[in-house]
């Protein structure tokens, strides 16, 4: 019998899968239904990267921080990738509602003249844009999760930890947007102010410590965090929209 090599990396195997990369040995020409499979197995397999991200996500983020700094990487989604994953299924809900956070704004406090203005258009470009401008708040919030709690881990470490962290925020986002399409705008910052709790629950089953001192560095790190993306991401849209304009 000849021998089989994987057409990934060309290592000689004998069983179902490569035991250099991990591909399937059977692995022939792309078809429909190996494409579906491959998708449902990463998304909804009950040991998938994908279930088992989001459910530590919510139950004990600390455990899923941690797996993946020290090395446990097959098993979970990967953080970009994630926050990407999440972002996308947050625009696409968006849309679908119609969804403006700038509307009840235009109708409580803008005239027609003010609607011309620059901050008004720059509002709406950081607006319609957020699936971009989230990246901002990422590297925000690892920079103060860095500054606060400096001794535990690089900032490169709380870059990862923050891309989890705001697909969390993106995912709750995604889940409110039929709820607040129907209340005041003065409480469109609900999901903000539950983030901040999630936050501090985040941190706290991370970092090791004594458990009120680490939560009140978590709030007040994501509250810094919050204002300076806010400022940055707001000062970003308004200058594209100068330029744009001139």
């Amino acid at each position: 019998m000849s021998a089989k090599y994987c057409k990934n990396c060309g290592t000689e195997v004998t069983g179902n899968y490569c035991s250099h990369c991990g591909q399937r040995t059977t692995v022939d020409q792309v078809t429909f239904k190996e494409a579906f499979h491959d998708f449902y197995s990463a998304l909804f397999s009950i040991d998938g990267p994908f279930v088992n991200t989001l459910k530590l996500l919510f139950v004990n983020p600390g455990k899923l921080f941690r797996d993946f700094l020290y090395g446990k990487r097959k098993k979970y989604y990967k953080p970009i990738s994630f926050f990407i994953l999440t972002t996308v299924v947050f625009v696409l809900i968006r849309t679908l509602f119609n969804s403006d956070p700038m509307a009840g704004m235009a109708k409580v406090d803008l005239n027609s003249e003010e609607l011309n203005t620059l901050s008004y258009k720059a509002g709406k470009f950081m607006s319609n844009n957020i699936n971009n401008i989230l990246f901002v708040f990422v590297f925000t919030c690892a920079m103060f999760l860095k500054l606060f709690f400096y001794k535990k881990y690089r900032f490169i470490e709380f870059l990862v930890v923050s891309f989890y962290l705001l697909s969390f925020y993106t995912i709750i986002t995604t889940v409110s947007i039929p709820i607040l399409k129907t209340i005041d705008f003065q409480y469109r910052a609900l999901p903000l102010m539950l983030m901040s709790i999630y936050v501090a629950y985040a941190m706290s089953s991370f970092i090791k410590g004594t458990k009120i001192k680490i939560i009140g560095k978590a709030i007040l790190a994501y509250f810094l965090a919050l204002i300076f993306y806010m400022v940055l991401g707001y000062g970003l849209s308004f200058l594209i929209v100068w330029i744009k304009n001139n």
